[in-house]
């Protein structure tokens, strides 16, 4: 199932007073749910914060937001490259072959940058502008995040 058949779903999914949805299409399984719009999701929410809080002293809790903060400001100017989707990310189609892009390469806008594999399909990340990728924020290998910055082009 592709990204464009996940996001009508997901669509659908809010514009109807569904809570949960699960497709199938041969062997792979697609579940969205939410919380409905009268529940509240902060007690389910509350009771984790404050035990981590509570569990470290203030000093040490408030010191890795601030390495994080510094991280996001630390990016090099340019168009960010977003994940598109939770899963893993390649550099190359397969292992021992170069990578797509390294840093300092010219690309196009459409031109593959890397491959996020989820649920056991492979998806290519593509250039959304042309131009020079100034960092390359993700390893090969390494399980992104939705929305978590991959490239910077600039």
């Amino acid at each position: 199932m592709d990204l464009r058949k996940i996001k009508k779903l997901i669509d659908l999914l809010e514009e109807s007073n569904l809570a949960e949805l699960e497709i199938k299409e041969g062997e792979e399984v697609v579940r969205l749910s939410r919380v409905p719009k009268n529940a509240a999701p902060a007690p389910v929410v509350a009771p984790v914060a404050p035990v981590v809080v509570a569990a470290a002293p203030a000093s040490v809790a408030a010191t890795p937001a601030a390495p994080a903060a510094e991280a996001a400001n630390a990016l090099p100017a340019g168009h960010v490259v977003k994940a598109p989707m939770v899963g893993t990310f390649y550099a190359s189609a397969t292992p021992g072959t170069p990578a797509f892009v390294k840093v300092g390469q010219q690309v196009k806008a459409g031109e593959t940058l890397g491959i996020i594999e989820a649920m056991k399909m492979f998806n290519q990340i593509e250039a959304d502008v042309g131009g020079t990728v100034q960092a390359i924020l993700v390893e090969n290998g390494q399980p992104v995040e939705f929305d978590e910055p991959m490239f910077v082009i600039g």
